[in-house]
């Protein structure tokens, strides 16, 4: 082991760690019982010798270990992957323990913690391991439905189906630092790849995981994330439990920061808003939760620094409240991607949502396109549309055309008196009608893009922080 490569925790060294009281909190849940024939499915000759060595190795029957803990007092079933067993690969059995402790937790409304460790499917039980991917993916999907949180922590090494399963499914995706973590193991991958980026720091920077923890932090990270998540699922609007939900009351939207009157003018209002003195969007979250912990990453290969997204506990009741907050930079396709994955978890959780809007506009560079910032953009209006818990919007400085109204919702946003909302800024509004430069101000004006005029339009509700 060089000083470079993470420790590697046994699957019940971690549980320890863990869980409340310490290993003692852990019930371990009955697993179902599969005869094999002599040397498993496929007659693979030294296989029954092979998993008594392994078996003699870690005091393990299997490649999982499957029970219940409380983290910090929260409950949730606990999935953890002995590495040492075969590589802590899947097989038949392991298929029938993942599926049990799924369907455990649907039956007791508890959280997933899956803590994977794995190099893939079994090579000794050939397809037959490897359909067990499909087995968990629908046992993952089930519990999705069901509005159950999945979290997820990537140990060293998560390779193969368990990283396209367990992992890169999850709601919440957490990794250890310097964990080997990619789908293709290192044994397998071609001879000149990067091996950098097979890494949970590259998968965090690729938008795959949200973020990278050490295990001294593990636990209140879990924790944290368990009572945000868990607050919404009694009254999820899941699939599952639709029948029982309680409506969820809406956010409310942020207090104001400071009181200012109103601007006189549309170039006013925009200067305000450009203004680096005004408030951002960090100080209304900091005001806004007692604690938070954030996602990242639009689970298609990017991140955008401009776009904050998370869970928080409100000050004001103490309950679970989502953000997607625009920091005043032009957002990027990843933004508008990792703000609808946001909401669509909220969502599915029963959880509020809160959303800040403040950029210029959508990124319009050529990698902008690139990345599809289009379909990016369009798939945030649909999820805001299509949200069944409610969505509040507070407009926090600039509004800039479609890339800001993609996150504001329709019949729920509010305005600071140090913003604007306008259909195209008016630099490029004068443009477009190839007026002289000094007629922007007037432009500005025409365009009646103060807050006071957006409520007279319709378009916000109200505005807070007046005198």
């Amino acid at each position: 082991m060089t000083d470079r490569t993470p420790r590697r925790h046994s699957a019940r060294e971690l549980i320890a760690l863990l869980a409340d009281g310490s290993h003692q909190g852990f019930r371990e849940l009955p697993y179902p019982t599969r005869e094999f024939k002599l040397d498993g499915p496929l007659a693979w000759q030294g296989y029954d010798t092979v998993r008594a060595h392994a078996t003699a190795r870690t005091g393990e029957e299997e490649s999982v270990v499957c029970g219940t803990a409380h983290i910090d007092g929260t409950p949730a079933v606990l999935i953890a992957f002995e590495f040492g067993f075969l590589g802590g690969s899947l097989g038949e059995r392991t298929g029938d323990r993942l599926e049990s402790a799924y369907e455990y937790a649907r039956a007791h409304r508890l959280s997933v913690v899956p803590l994977v460790a794995t190099g893939g499917s079994r090579m000794q039980e050939g397809m037959l391991a490897l359909t067990q991917l499909q087995r968990v993916a629908r046992q993952s999907v089930l519990t999705r439905e069901a509005g159950l949180p999945q979290i997820a922590v990537l140990r060293d090494p998560t390779t193969g189906g368990g990283w396209a399963t367990l992992g890169a499914g999850a709601d919440v995706v957490l990794a250890l630092p310097g964990a080997q973590v990619g789908f293709a193991g290192s044994r397998v991958r071609p001879a000149d790849a990067d091996p950098a980026a097979y890494t949970a720091e590259a998968q965090v920077a690729a938008g795959a995981a949200d973020a990278v923890v050490h295990p001294e932090a593990l636990r209140e990270t879990l924790a944290l994330w368990l009572r945000l998540l868990n607050t919404g699922s009694a009254g999820a609007t899941g699939a599952a439990s639709t029948a029982t939900a309680r409506p969820t009351e809406a956010a409310p939207p942020p207090p104001p920061l400071r009181t200012a009157p109103l601007p006189t003018t549309g170039w006013d209002a925009v200067q305000r808003a450009r203004s680096p003195q005004r408030p951002r969007a960090e100080a209304y979250l900091d005001a806004y939760f007692t604690r938070r912990a954030a996602i990242s990453g639009d689970r298609c290969g990017g991140t955008d620094a401009g776009m904050a997204c998370g869970f928080g506990e409100c000050a004001a009741d103490g309950r679970t409240v989502a953000y997607a907050a625009q920091l005043g930079t032009a957002t990027r396709p990843a933004g508008y991607r990792t703000a609808a994955r946001l909401i669509r978890l909220a969502d599915r959780l029963g959880i509020p949502v809160l959303t800040l809007v403040d950029t210029p506009g959508a990124a319009n560079d050529a990698a902008a396109e690139r990345q599809g910032a289009g379909a990016a953009i369009a798939d945030l209006f649909g999820a805001v549309a299509a949200a069944r818990t409610p969505v509040t919007t507070l407009l926090i400085g600039e509004g800039g055309s479609g890339g800001a109204l993609a996150l504001a919702a329709p019949g729920s946003t509010w305005a600071t008196s140090d913003s604007y909302f306008s259909v195209i800024a008016p630099e490029l509004a004068a443009a477009i009608l190839k007026r002289p430069e000094g007629e922007v101000e007037s432009t500005a004006d025409q365009l009646r893009i103060r807050p006071q005029d957006l409520v007279e339009l319709g378009v916000v509700q109200g505005i807070v922080g007046l005198p």
